[in-house]
């Protein structure tokens, strides 16, 4: 027999890090399982393993049995047991380009410290994968990719050469006729060893090439480990059969195959097909507030702390980014951000989301509080997190004139009312100044928002003189009002500016920047973008090159009896398009920022009706407020969506007709835009839904949704519409029987967390754009930067009467189409990272005061050095190439 089909059996298992079960709960199991393999794999050396391609299960082993980091360092240097290169096996489409980049990152790392690191970027469960998949491993050094779900019917071999956008190539190996599990069966009757394998290499040999190479046997599952006697069973039936097999490692493997792609079937970009197995699209909108949590957490993360940290810091803060890095990392796992776990597992998850937006605002306080005490108390230090100046509005809290009564209490002990003053602190303020009245009867205080005069509390009590813990008094706190208005900013690229805020009794608006804001009924209109609110309640949308579009901002309310995995309608569906009442106000109303509110009544079905395929009979009340807000200069307008779901079992979505029908959509996604019909290839088990995730935004006619977090969206009405989701809240993370699915995806277990009951917000933004998606992608990929990444002010902290500080500029880079996705310090350089995602050979202008540049890899290893003409980098890049360059003095 040829060694082309000769049969690798890979003992392994994969590892739900948590799932049905919270984290701790799966490690029990995980430790015990390490335990028995370790001890087995070191009896007999004829042992392999694979450690299901993260490192996360042997990192939390290690913290458990940190005296067996010997042991397992042992095994992977004898090549026996193969582990990372991921630290996480994520999901590809709910995090960042950047996370993953990171992910990979310090996988190789700590996998690298252990002995060795896999070569192969195995991504055997992830719900998908991402175009620019191909372009990131290679980028990392490797020349292999492993996968399971998504592969496109036009498939018909188990090797194929998956090709990224930018044209980078990786040898893939797809696990058919079963996936990551294809032999898992092979051992589990030992009086049916020989037969199962002639049936395994049958199997198998069905989907060869001549460039395969060898059979590959997948023996393992979910938390699964080996036979203890697989070695010789494997053996006897090899023998009796007349098929070479062997075990090894899924490293070993791989590492017998070669590295080129000549020759091999071509699959380019991302894989989401449902044809041979299931991707389970419902897990990007299930759980919103997880993808909302994310979203806002990487943008604090990348996009503030670290490029701030880089340019203004000093070092200290580079143990909060590594935290919230971890933090990040752990919870992008395909279980976790998914949302199609637990109860459990989705409070914990949201947990340490909250920790790493929470350690990514540390950082920028931090950092911003050190610059701001230069800056005067009447005036903000303003962050541009963009690598290109940009103005644009920003909000502060100022005084108004009047007086204001914070508290008023009456015969109040003297001991009390000084208990409650900290330093200068009293309710929230600083005290300004006190006074007692001439009868002694009535303290009154003076405060204001910031420190302004040296108070010590002694003072109060010698006035009130002996007994004073005894008085009792009038104590009254007086303020001034305050109010948040908008500011005009300007800031250059990556740096920072001091602006004035508006002094009292002046117009907020005193300087007013090109196009501001005029409002006129229901009509908004700066010039760049005009908005007309209808009476009943949606809005057309008008941009300055006339592309119009109306009806915009109607919601559709449906039943969905599915599960965390699948959206799935009722046979009887009820679906509520029409308020009940709409009521129409102005909110807000200033040349730099305008906004209407739209309140909408609705009564929707209180859940889902199982027994009769439908949705219940009882309703509940619920009110939609949606507002629509313009600011100066901005090409789009903002849109906010907030309400509180009382009800269960169903999907809510916005409804924005588009200026002209569409073909296909544009998403971005994960360092690319990729391009999407109006329907999804299926074949499978799983009815081919055309719902897709989308992260910066989608475009599609002359329209692009501008989005605040990871969203779902389908083009409806044959591409005269798109829907966005909203919502989406199911009862179960897997449901046996369900109409768009054959098979259950997982246990059936409540969740009644997963419903998302209570208040739910969605921000995003509009703009219309003229022509096809070529010739807009600059304009929308720079409106969806600013619009995502707001500038970040920081209250000054010095006199009132010191000058404001000189605007500092720190990193500029422009290019049509190019994106800065990174910039960080590393090793004493400067690394940015930037992508060509506009579609066309483009040159990245770089502009600091560096003096060399290099090019690196994605894990950050020196490459060629790059020439610099007066501190400015010219750097060629091909259409969607991911280019990572250091610089330094």
């Amino acid at each position: 027999m040829s060694d082309s089909h000769e049969l690798v059996v890979v003992p392994h298992t994969h590892w739900d890090r948590e799932w049905y079960l919270p984290f701790q709960r799966f490690r029990l199991q995980l430790v015990a399982l390490l335990d028995e393999l370790l001890d087995r794999m070191e009896a007999d050396p004829r042992h392999r393993f694979t450690l299901d391609g993260q490192m996360a299960a042997v990192d939390d082993y290690l913290e458990v049995r940190p005296e067996a980091r010997e042991r397992v360092t042992a095994l992977v240097k004898s090549g026996r047991l193969a582990v990372g290169p991921w630290d996480i096996l994520m999901d590809e489409f709910l995090c960042s380009g950047e996370q993953v980049v990171r992910n990979l990152e310090r996988g190789i790392r700590r996998s690298g410290e252990l002995g060795g690191t896999m070569p192969v970027g195995y991504l055997p469960d992830m719900f998908g994968h991402i175009a620019q998949m191909p372009q990131i491993l290679r980028g990392a050094g490797l020349d292999h990719a492993c996968v399971f779900r998504g592969v496109p019917g036009a498939v018909t071999s188990d090797t194929f050469a998956w090709v990224s956008p930018d044209g980078t190539a990786v040898r893939t190996r797809y696990l058919p006729a079963g996936g990551y599990g294809n032999a898992a069966g092979l051992l589990a009757d030992r009086g049916a060893v020989a037969e199962r394998l002639r049936e395994l290499h049958e199997r198998m040999s069905a989907w060869t090439l001549p460039e395969s190479g060898p059979l590959l046997g997948m023996y393992g599952s979910d938390h699964t480990a080996p036979a203890t006697d697989a070695p010789d069973l494997l053996a006897a039936a090899g023998k009796e059969t007349g098929i070479g097999v062997r075990l090894a490692t899924l490293a070993a493997f791989f590492e017998g195959l070669p590295a080129g792609t000549d020759g091999l079937p071509l699959v380019h970009g991302e894989l989401r097909s449902h044809a041979r197995a299931n991707i389970l699209p419902g897990v990007n909108s299930i759980r919103p507030e997880l993808k909302r949590a994310m979203s806002h957490a990487e943008r604090w993360v990348e996009r503030y702390a670290e490029p701030m940290a880089a340019l203004y810091g000093d070092g200290g803060e580079q143990r909060f980014l590594d935290m919230a890095w971890q933090r990040l990392i752990a919870v992008s796992c395909h279980d976790s951000v998914t949302g199609c776990g637990c109860d459990e597992t989705a409070v914990q998850v949201g947990a340490r989301m909250a920790e790493a937006e929470q350690l990514g605002q540390a950082v920028c306080d931090l950092i911003g509080q050190r610059r701001a005490a230069a800056v005067p108390q009447d005036a903000l230090l303003v962050f541009n997190p963009s690598p290109r100046q940009r103005s644009g509005v920003v909000f502060a809290e100022v005084d108004r004139p009047g007086v204001e009564v914070l508290a008023d209490d009456r015969d109040l002990p003297a001991e009390v009312a000084l208990t409650r003053i900290h330093g200068t602190e009293l309710y929230g303020r600083h005290v300004a100044s006190w006074s007692l009245s001439e009868d002694g009867s009535t303290l009154t205080f003076a405060v204001a928002r910031h420190e302004s005069a040296a108070f010590d509390v002694a003072e109060v009590r010698e006035a009130l003189g002996e007994g004073w813990r005894e008085r009792r008094l009038r104590v009254r706190i007086l303020t001034s009002p305050g109010e948040k208005v908008p500011v005009w900013a300007e800031v250059p690229a990556l740096g920072y500016a001091a602006v004035r805020t508006p002094d009292q009794g002046s117009p907020a608006d005193a300087a007013l920047p090109p196009n501001d804001v005029r409002c006129d009924g229901r009509v908004l209109d700066n010039g760049l973008v005009r908005i007309e609110v209808a009476g009943d309640g949606t809005f057309s949308l008008t941009g300055a090159d006339g592309t119009t579009t109306a009806g915009l901002g109607s919601l559709v309310d449906g039943g969905d009896l599915g599960d965390t995995y699948n959206y799935a309608p009722p046979a009887a569906d009820v679906l509520v398009a029409e308020p009940e009442s709409v009521r129409i106000t102005r909110t807000a109303g200033s040349p730099l920022c305008a906004a209407l509110e739209v309140e909408r009544r609705y009564s929707w079905p209180a859940a889902g009706d199982f027994a009769v395929d439908g949705r219940s009979a009882r309703t509940e009340p619920v009110t939609v407020t949606l507002r629509v807000e313009l600011r100066a200069a901005e090409p789009y307008a903002r849109i906010g969506v907030e309400f509180d779901n009382r009800c269960d079992d169903h999907r809510l979505r916005l409804h924005l007709p588009l200026p002209e029908q569409a073909e296909s959509s544009f998403a971005e996604g994960q360092f690319a835009v990729v391009e999407r019909g109006l329907t999804a290839e299926g074949g499978g088990g799983e009815y081919p839904l055309p719902t897709f995730p989308a992260a910066g935004f989608v475009a599609a006619g002359g329209l692009a949704v501008l989005l605040d977090e990871y969203s779902e969206y389908e083009l409806v009405e044959e591409g005269r519409e798109l829907a966005l989701t909203l919502l989406r809240s199911s009862g179960q993370i897997s449901r046996n029987r369900i109409p768009l699915r054959d098979e259950p995806a997982g246990p059936q277990v409540p969740t009644p967390g997963a419903q998302s009951r209570g208040l739910r917000s969605v921000s995003l933004a509009l703009l219309p754009y003229a022509g096809a998606w070529t010739s807009a992608s600059d304009a929308v990929l720079r409106a969806a930067e600013e619009f995502r990444h707001g500038l970040y002010a920081v209250p000054g902290a010095a006199e009132a009467s010191a000058p404001l500080p000189e605007p500092e500029r720190g990193l500029a880079v422009e290019g049509p189409g190019v994106v800065l996705t990174s910039a960080r310090e590393r090793d004493g350089w400067s690394e940015v990272r930037v992508v060509a995602e506009g579609g066309a050979d483009t040159v990245a202008v770089v502009e600091s005061g560096f003096t060399r540049a290099r090019r690196c890899d994605l894990l950050g290893r020196p490459g060629e050095e790059l020439p610099v003409d007066g501190g400015v980098l010219r750097l060629p890049l091909r259409a969607w190439e991911i280019a990572t360059v250091q610089l330094g003095h």
